[in-house]
């Protein structure tokens, strides 16, 4: 699938949102204590728009597909935290996760982050294959995560 990536504008927020909220619905996590709820979710534009804070979608024939982003992680120096790779149906199972992580953490060691980290649930098989592939390793759980639902946690060096 040939796809572009490009910064992620207010223009894309609803596309994202129904995005991110179809694939945690897909998998039983339109649940409190998921992003599900997060009222940002609806304006992530305004969140990611910064050297710190970024996202990117992905865009295939004019039409969002997907996207990934990172901002950084409040209670640990020098990372980043991955954030909401989503993708539609029609564009999972084609490699576009790895690419987009391989992008977003070049875009990390841009802003200067040492590391990465992401939060993930066991419901989210497919995902947690692609973090490990990608040189992921799980950690405990640290017990500042916000999003209580999530049981899966990960870093990797950049």
């Amino acid at each position: 699938m040939d796809y572009k990536l490009r910064k992620m504008t207010e223009a894309d927020n609803t596309a994202v949102a129904a995005i991110v909220r179809d694939n945690l619905k897909q998998f039983g996590l339109d649940i409190p204590g998921t992003v599900y709820f997060d009222e940002g979710l609806d304006h992530l534009s305004d969140f990611y728009n910064s050297e710190d804070c970024q996202y990117y979608v992905a865009e295939y024939d004019g039409k969002v597909i997907g996207g990934i982003g990172f901002a950084p992680l409040a209670w640990k120096t020098d990372t980043a935290e991955l954030q909401k790779l989503y993708l539609t149906d029609a564009a999972k199972g084609k490699g576009i996760g790895y690419r987009l992580i391989d992008f977003i953490e070049e875009k990390m060691i841009s802003a200067g982050f040492k590391q990465s980290y992401l939060e993930t649930h066991d419901n989210l098989q497919a995902a947690i294959h692609i973090y490990e592939k990608s040189g992921y390793c799980e950690i405990e759980r640290p017990k500042e995560v916000v999003h209580s639902t999530m049981n899966r946690f990960f870093v990797k060096e950049l």
